[in-house]
């Protein structure tokens, strides 16, 4: 029998056994069907009541709460008149912004400012030009019909007073043309100017474009994210995974209760000193009482630490926690230590 000041152990470490632990599981499993198959038959309608009851609630809402179509459609109404609000707060910056812009570039090239501004002048005297012909023009078209009819003796005819009026029309088409033709110039100068370069400067995303962006994505992302929850009996394949770390867990403990007497130094315990052992139940196996009490009445026992080999002689933490309370130490770790100087 050892005693309390032997050396430390090295705890031992259960095997890891997947293959095992896969046909512990299986085994178990075939065993425990038929009562799974049964419980499924007796209440599987019962969870899918349940289950389809929830959907349902979680589509339509209830008297308090809206569901999910509501929800979307109160979402879709939002998202409308938010867009909207971002589309006209786009349209009313650029519109700010266009005067500025236009007076940038006029500052930028006075020089193409002024072809613009010539341009423009061309087209509107050409416009106004081909409104009427000018009394010159007039008497130059006449003349021309005269002439050609007095050369074949029929002066002053129907046709000679056809044919100037012909003549006139045909001069204003021609007006009407060079007109057309300087407004086309004048209006590719301005948007070379003003307007490419404008929207170039306007080209990055809209506000109302990166609003719709974002609340598409948060719309998205609640669809997937509340849905019901459903009642899910499967076991877990990592119940011997589970129990070996446990056991591991437990083991360490003890081989550090043994390193801790060993050395006078206990985890959690501060600077309470010598004396102090780890004695809580939970740490030990194989206790047996040996029928003989401390001084104060606590019942002694042999027993080995977890995953341990050697036999120790002492108290139980539990024990004396009931008999004499202010001898117990609570570590950080949540086990019960003993000071052997007050027992």
């Amino acid at each position: 029998m050892g005693s309390l000041f032997s050396k430390p152990k090295t705890p031992k470490v259960p095997k890891v056994d997947i293959e095992g632990d896969i046909k512990k599981y299986v085994s178990g499993y075939q065993k425990a069907l038929p009562d799974v198959i049964s419980s499924e038959q007796e209440y599987r309608p019962q969870f899918l009541g349940l289950n389809l009851g929830d959907v349902s609630t979680f589509l339509q809402g209830t008297d308090d709460q809206m569901g999910l179509f509501g929800l979307g459609r109160l979402s879709q109404q939002e998202t409308a008149q938010n867009l909207a609000a971002a589309r006209q707060a786009d349209l009313s910056s650029m519109m700010g912004m266009a005067p500025q812009f236009r007076g940038f570039a006029q500052a930028l090239s006075p020089e193409s400012q002024a072809q613009v501004d010539a341009s423009a002048a061309e087209a509107a005297r050409a416009s106004q030009a081909a409104r009427q012909l000018t009394p010159q023009e007039q008497r130059m078209a006449d003349q021309s019909a005269r002439e050609a009819y007095a050369s074949r003796g029929r002066l002053m005819g129907n046709e000679a007073v056809s044919s100037e009026i012909l003549n006139r029309e045909g001069v204003m088409a021609q007006k009407r043309a060079e007109a057309a033709q300087a407004r086309n110039a004048a209006f590719g100068q301005a948007q070379e100017f003003y307007t490419r370069p404008g929207l170039m400067a306007f080209g990055s995303a809209p506000v109302s474009y990166q609003a719709g962006q974002q609340q598409l994505g948060m719309g998205l992302g609640a669809i997937g994210s509340a849905t019901p929850q459903m009642i899910n009996p499967d076991v877990g394949v990592n119940v011997g995974m589970t129990q070996r770390a446990q056991q591991t867990q437990a083991n360490i403990a003890g081989a550090q209760a043994q390193a801790n007497w060993a050395s006078g130094i206990f985890g959690g315990l501060g600077s309470i000193g010598q004396g102090i052992a780890m004695s809580d139940t939970r740490l030990k196996e194989a206790i047996t009482p040996t029928g003989e009490t401390t001084k104060n009445g606590i019942p002694i026992y042999t027993y080995r630490y977890h995953g341990g080999k050697q036999t120790y002689r002492g108290v139980m933490a539990q024990d004396v926690q009931r008999i004499q309370p202010d001898a117990v130490v609570q570590t950080e770790s949540g086990y019960l230590a003993v000071d052997y100087t007050k027992i």
